[in-house]
């Protein structure tokens, strides 16, 4: 029974507030499965079940399966459709308030989501920065977002900085409006992110990257060595001395840098012991 035909039945409006476009096409779920790989041996989190039209074909073929939904207004619906399935656990909560690395301490773990456009970048955080990451993550996200986060030096952007430390993504198909019901306004795309043992670049202090990172991209139109200037609250000698140490060209954009340049970046701001801030 498709997502439609279900909502109707019991009663349940998608809500555009919460994102809701439940993935439905048969060919693009089986895909989405085959992308993750999962083994019987696996453990596998699953983000905004919706109807459980992909929740079904994961029980299929993992070993334990943990979905978390925010809306219980689709309680009845999951309930319904996951009773043959007593190896699914169900958590209606906020996955922003989940403590995903307590719910896999035991092992590896592969996370598939259909993630709403407006909170993707949150969810990303949360999940990659977690104690315990996700071995992979297949995520149906906005084609756009996708693009972004797979970008190369020239268009990267700060989501794709924070994505490629962490691990390495790739787009693994595309998905039109049709896919899911109700439509959505944009294209969409399945990536999957495979994540490194240990982050992308070696930086002695994490918090400090990031704060560098963020400080680069805040005012992107800016030469680099005028955005950290400004937003790490230096003075021209003392950002003249990160470039001269680091070996870069203060006159170069942000989008530009490669991982291993900003790793390099951020040693240098390190030898000015710049108070590390809040993530």
């Amino acid at each position: 029974m498709n997502p439609k035909e279900l909502v109707e039945i019991y009663g349940v409006e998608p809500k555009k507030s919460l994102g809701q476009n439940f993935l439905h096409d048969p060919n693009a779920l089986d895909k989405i499965v085959a992308t993750a790989g999962i083994t019987p041996e696996d453990a596998v989190l699953e983000v905004g079940p919706g109807t459980g039209a992909l929740t079904t074909r994961l029980a299929q073929v993992a070993k334990r399966l943990v979905t978390v939904e925010v809306d219980d207004r689709l309680a009845p619906i999951l309930e319904s459709q996951l009773a043959p399935y007593p190896h699914i656990e169900i958590i209606w909560q906020d996955i922003l308030q989940v403590d995903v690395a307590a719910l896999f301490a035991s092992g590896p773990y592969v996370v598939v989501a259909n993630l709403p456009y407006y909170i993707t970048s949150a969810i990303l955080r949360h999940l990659l920065e977690s104690r315990h990451r996700p071995r992979r993550l297949v995520l149906m996200v906005q084609t756009e977002v996708a693009e972004r986060i797979v970008a190369k030096p020239d268009e990267m952007s700060i989501l794709a900085v924070s994505v490629q430390y962490y691990g390495k993504p790739r787009i693994a198909t595309r998905l039109k409006p049709a896919a899911f019901w109700p439509r959505p306004d944009v294209d969409s795309a399945v990536l999957t992110i495979d994540t490194y043992a240990q982050p992308s670049v070696n930086v002695a202090d994490e918090r400090l990257f990031f704060q560098v990172v963020r400080a680069g991209f805040g005012q992107k139109r800016k030469q680099l060595k005028n955005a950290l200037g400004s937003n790490l609250h230096l003075d021209s000698e003392q950002t003249a001395s990160i470039f001269d140490l680091a070996g870069l060209d203060g006159r170069r954009r942000a989008e530009t840098l490669t991982l291993a340049e900003w790793a390099t970046l951020t040693t240098a701001c390190s030898q000015l012991n710049l108070p590390s801030q809040p993530g």
